[in-house]
């Protein structure tokens, strides 16, 4: 079973807190951002997940891909 991964929504200054399995990543300011903390999180598909639009996201307060102040 995949962890749950959350995308928060944007932050007043940009960028979006980014959590696997509740466990907070980093702040990613644009999907290679995201795609990189996937990866460290041991996600061997992180590309794959973020590029296609993965159910496996979930994308919180924000449309998905965007990463400006909110």
């Amino acid at each position: 079973m995949a962890p749950e991964i959350v995308v928060h929504r944007p932050s007043p200054a940009g960028g979006r807190r980014v959590a696997v399995a509740g466990v907070i990543l980093g702040l990613a300011h644009d999907d290679h951002d995201l795609t990189e903390f996937l990866r460290r999180a041991g996600l061997d598909d992180a590309e794959q997940l973020v590029s296609g639009g993965s159910a496996l996201i979930h994308w919180r307060g924000g449309r998905p891909h965007e990463y400006g102040p909110g």
